[in-house]
C-alpha cells in the first residue's frame, strides 16, 4: 500500500510540473495575409488568403473572409503579393566556393570550407531556396553545416547533407589535379563491391542523410570523359543496396547515356544532370520512377565566366559538348513525362542565384506551373520530406516567399524574391509597404 501511495504521488507530481511547463510555454501565433496564395499542388493561384501559423508549423489555410486573427497573433501584411511555399533546390554545394575553380581552389582548407559554407548558406536561404540538397562535400562539413543550421546557430535553409560522394580512383568524384607523388585521394573514393559498402557505411556513420556518388565523368574534372561509365553494375547495385538498407536514398551523377542506364537498372532515386539522354534512358527512368534533376542553367555561366573564375580549358571543351545536348535531353525527358525535381548544382555559378533556372526550364519545354512544382512538391517527395515541405498546407513547415507580381505569368520574379519566410520565422523583408 505504501508502495502504490508513493507511486500515486509520484505521479500527480509528474502532470502538475508538465501542467505547469506547458502553461509557461505559450504558443507563438502568427497571422498572413495573402493577396493571392500559388496552391503548389493544383496550380490554382488563390486570391486574398490567409494562412495561421503555430510555432514553426502551418495549422490552418484558406479565404481571408473565413478566418479571424487569433488573440496575440503577431499579423503580416503581405496583400499586395504572391505567396508561394519556400523554395527547393535538389542539388547545391554550399561548401563550394564559384569563384574558385581548377588549381585556383587546391589551396582551400576543410575550416575554411565549412566557413564558406556558412556564408553562402544564408545568401541561398535570402535567395528563397528554405530546403536544399547538398551533395558532395570534403570532410563532412555540409553535415556540419546541416547542424549548426538545426540548432539555431546559423542562418541557413533545411539541409540534407550527403557527406563526401563517393567514386572510382581517378573518376570525377576523385582529385585528380596533383602529381603521383602527392598521393592524394578525395575522402569518397571506393573500388569494387565492398569497399563501396564499406564507404556507404561509413558517410551514413558520420551523418549523411543520403549518398550521393558519380557514375559518369564530369564537366569539371581533369582527365575524364563526360560520356564514360564510371563503377561497374555490380559496384553500383552494391551501392544502392547498402544505402537503401541503411534508409538513405541514392543520387547518382550521371552524364553519359549508358552510365545513365546502369544508374537506373541499380535502383537510384535520382540521376543528377542527365545530359546525354536517349530514348531508352527516358524509357527506363519513366519505367523505374527514377527522378531526374536537370542543371539547365548553369552552362550559362561556364561558357561566359568559367575562364575567369579558373576552370581548366579542357572543361570548357567538355562544357561545350554538354550543355544544349543536356537542354534537348531536359525538352524530351519533361515531354515524355519523366519526374524532374528542381536544382542547379549551385556552387558551379554563384550562390544566390538559384532562381535564374526557372527561366530555362520554361525555355525548354515546362510551363511556369510546371517549372515551381519541380523546386516545390516534386522536390519534396524525392527528399522524402512531403509531410513537411514543399506546399502551404497544414501540418507543413511555415516555410513560404512572396513576390510581387504574378510568377505564372512572369517566372523571372522567382529570380528576386523580397521576402523569405522558414518556420515561421522571417529572414528577409524587402517588400515596399
Amino acid at each position: 500500500m505504501r508502495r502504490l501511495a508513493l507511486l500515486t504521488l509520484v505521479a500527480v507530481f509528474a502532470v502538475l510540473i508538465t501542467t505547469t511547463l506547458s502553461l509557461g510555454q505559450e504558443e507563438a501565433k502568427t497571422y498572413v495575409r495573402a493577396g493571392h496564395l500559388l496552391d503548389v499542388q493544383s496550380g490554382e493561384l488563390l486570391a486574398d488568403q490567409a494562412i495561421i501559423i503555430i510555432n514553426d508549423r502551418i495549422s490552418e489555410v484558406g479565404p481571408a473572409s473565413q478566418i479571424a486573427v487569433p488573440d496575440g497573433a503577431e499579423v503580416i501584411d503581405l496583400s499586395d503579393t504572391t505567396v508561394l511555399p519556400g523554395l527547393i533546390d535538389s542539388h547545391v554545394h554550399l561548401t563550394g566556393d564559384y569563384r574558385k575553380h581548377g588549381y585556383s581552389a587546391v589551396g582551400i582548407s576543410v575550416p575554411r570550407e565549412a566557413l564558406t559554407g556558412a556564408y553562402f548558406a544564408r545568401i541561398t536561404l535570402e535567395a528563397g531556396f528554405t530546403t536544399v540538397r547538398n551533395v558532395g562535400a570534403r570532410a563532412f562539413t555540409d553535415v556540419a553545416l546541416r547542424d549548426a543550421i538545426a540548432a539555431g546557430e546559423l542562418p541557413g535553409p533545411r539541409i540534407l547533407a550527403s557527406g563526401p560522394a563517393l567514386g572510382i580512383t581517378g573518376g570525377h568524384c576523385d582529385v585528380n589535379l596533383f602529381p603521383y607523388e602527392a598521393d592524394i585521394t578525395a575522402d569518397g573514393v571506393a573500388d569494387g563491391p565492398w569497399a563501396v559498402r564499406q564507404q556507404v557505411r561509413e558517410n551514413v556513420k558520420y551523418g549523411a542523410d543520403l549518398i550521393k556518388f558519380c557514375a559518369t565523368g564530369g564537366v569539371l574534372s581533369k582527365g575524364t570523359l563526360i560520356g564514360s561509365q564510371q563503377y561497374t553494375l555490380e559496384e553500383m547495385e552494391a551501392l544502392v543496396d547498402e544505402a537503401h538498407t541503411l534508409g538513405r536514398k541514392v543520387a547518382a551523377h550521371a552524364h553519359g547515356t549508358t552510365g545513365i542506364k546502369t544508374a537506373i537498372r541499380a535502383g537510384v532515386d535520382s540521376i543528377e544532370h542527365a545530359s546525354l539522354l536517349d530514348d531508352e534512358a527516358i524509357a527506363l527512368a519513366k519505367e523505374h520512377g527514377t527522378t531526374l534533376v536537370m542543371d539547365v542553367y548553369v552552362t550559362d555561366f561556364i561558357l561566359t565566366m568559367g575562364a575567369e573564375v579558373g576552370m581548366l580549358p579542357e572543361s570548357l571543351e567538355k562544357e561545350k559538348q554538354v550543355g544544349q545536348r543536356q537542354r534537348v535531353s531536359f525538352r524530351n525527358a519533361h515531354g515524355s513525362g519523366v519526374k524532374i525535381a528542381f536544382g542547379t548544382d549551385a556552387a558551379v555559378y554563384p550562390h544566390g542565384d538559384n532562381g535564374k533556372q526557372f527561366a530555362e526550364m520554361v525555355e525548354h519545354g515546362m510551363t511556369s506551373t510546371e517549372a515551381i512544382q519541380a523546386a516545390t512538391v516534386v522536390a519534396a517527395e524525392l527528399l522524402g520530406m512531403s509531410d513537411d515541405v514543399g506546399a502551404l498546407v497544414p501540418g507543413r513547415y511555415a516555410d513560404m516567399i512572396a513576390v510581387t507580381g504574378n510568377p505564372l505569368e512572369q517566372i523571372d520574379v522567382l529570380e528576386s524574391i523580397p521576402f523569405v519566410m522558414k518556420g515561421g520565422q522571417v529572414y528577409k523583408d524587402k517588400l515596399e509597404r
